[in-house]
Parts: structure tokens; C-alpha cells; sequence
């Protein structure tokens, strides 16, 4: 199978790993780290690479390694083969490597920051940034709230999911992919962390989506399949996440 690879370059370590090994011929294409700011901006971009690549007529597929991503990743539209993504809400489900996993570590504080081998690579940040901020916003699950149900009704969803409490949460997470461990990205972030008074968390992450996503093991309960002429959509929950229509 030929196959058009869109992804994020914070995942260029990863990718490169994974493709090496995928028995499949893939052309990779990265964005660059910190256009999740400008979801719909990015959105553009992503449109834009996957219509160059239909145009070519050469790929079976394109293959996504985007998640909603605050957005970016609902609206766009597989046009003459399927585009493939993994069902993830952010980087974050896919450097954790299931959406299960995502949703036990940070399904009650989704705006805890974290950071993995790439982010430290291509970005010296951890807390979400946005207009050259250096602070912590609400992030993308609180602009997946604010698109689906506006900016009122999602503040009084928001609040009332996260009590008086929530911000007490200091936690600062690394995502350690095995695979690069050896980097010492971990013992960077450490000190990052604790520099700014938060509590050093560091987690094993997991190659397992993008292994899947560039070996073509398309399964439904971890990947949506859009079909040509199909839009995707968001869904917003722990299971479906995203769905074409």
C-alpha cells in the first residue's frame, strides 16, 4: 500500500521510527509544533496538504496523526481516497498511545500540562501557550466545549466539571516513549518542572497508535475511516471521539 503521512512534527522521532518499520511505502509530511494554537488556521493547513496529496493520485490513503486538537481536526473532508486518523482528542491520547489511557490520567484535569521528548525538541514549553502567553489556558478540551455549546454554556459546563479545587492540581506530566528514553528529556523536564513549582510526574508512553496508523491496522474502536465525499466531525466523549459524515 502507498500511503500520504500528515503529522505534527513533535511526533517526528516517533514517526520516523515507525515508518522505518511499516512494511507499507509512506510519504511523510510534517506541520510545524505550536499551529494547534490557531485551531482553525490549522485546520486550513491540514485541509490544504491532504488536497495536494489527493490530487496526486498516487495514495491509497492518507493517514492523518492528528487528533481534534481543539478543533483543527473536525471539518476536514476526504475527497477521492479515505483519510485516516486516530480516534484521539489531542497529542497527548496518541503519545499515551490508547485514549483509555488518556482518559484515566487526565480525564478529570484535562488541561494539565505535559510534555514529551518532541516538545522539549521543538518548543521549550509545557504550559499550554497561546498569543505568547506563557500561562496556563483551559487548552483544547474547553474549545472542543465552547464550539459545540458556546462560550457561556461551555464556562458553566467547564465549571461545573471542574469544582473549587481543580487549579490546586500541580502536576506536571513527561510522556516517556521507551524508545527514546535514552534522550534525557525526562531529567530536563524534571527540573523544568519543579523550577516552576510543580509536582514531576513521568509516565511511559507508547508507540502503539502511530504503529497502527502507518501499518494500516485500521481497527474502528482506535482509528475512524473517512470515506471519500465524508467530513469528520467531532463527537466530544471517551469513545467514538470523532466521526465522519
Amino acid at each position: 500500500m502507498i500511503l500520504k503521512l500528515i503529522a505534527c512534527n513533535v511526533f517526528q522521532r516517533e514517526v520516523c521510527h515507525c515508518v522505518a518499520r511499516s512494511p507499507h511505502v509512506i510519504d511523510i509530511e510534517f506541520t510545524e509544533l505550536g499551529e494547534h494554537v490557531h485551531p482553525e488556521k490549522l485546520r486550513e493547513t491540514l485541509q490544504a496538504a491532504i488536497d495536494r496529496a489527493d490530487a496526486t493520485g498516487r495514495y491509497e490513503a492518507i493517514a492523518l496523526l492528528f487528533g481534534l486538537c481543539g478543533n483543527a481536526g473536525v471539518g476536514l473532508q476526504a475527497r477521492t481516497v479515505p483519510l485516516v486518523m486516530p480516534r484521539a482528542h489531542d497529542c497527548c491520547t496518541i503519545l499515551l498511545g490508547s485514549k483509555a489511557k488518556f482518559k484515566d490520567l487526565l480525564g478529570d484535569a484535562p488541561s494539565t500540562p505535559f510534555s514529551s521528548s518532541g516538545y522539549m525538541e521543538r518548543g521549550d514549553y509545557f504550559l499550554r501557550v497561546e498569543d505568547g502567553e506563557s500561562k496556563v489556558h483551559y487548552g483544547d478540551a474547553y474549545a472542543e466545549y465552547v464550539a459545540k455549546y458556546g462560550e457561556d454554556n461551555a464556562k458553566f459546563i467547564w465549571d461545573s466539571m471542574h469544582p473549587e479545587g481543580y487549579a490546586d492540581d500541580k502536576r506536571a506530566i513527561f510522556i516517556d516513549v521507551p524508545e527514546f528514553s535514552s534522550l534525557g528529556y525526562d531529567e530536563q523536564f524534571r527540573v523544568k518542572a519543579e523550577t516552576e513549582g510543580r509536582e514531576y510526574v513521568k509516565v511511559e508512553g507508547s508507540l502503539h497508535l502511530i504503529d497502527g496508523l502507518v501499518g494500516g491496522e485500521w481497527n474502528e474502536d482506535e482509528y475512524l475511516t473517512v470515506k471519500p465525499g465524508e467530513t469528520t466531525q467531532g463527537v466530544y466523549d471517551w469513545v467514538e471521539i470523532v466521526r465522519a459524515r
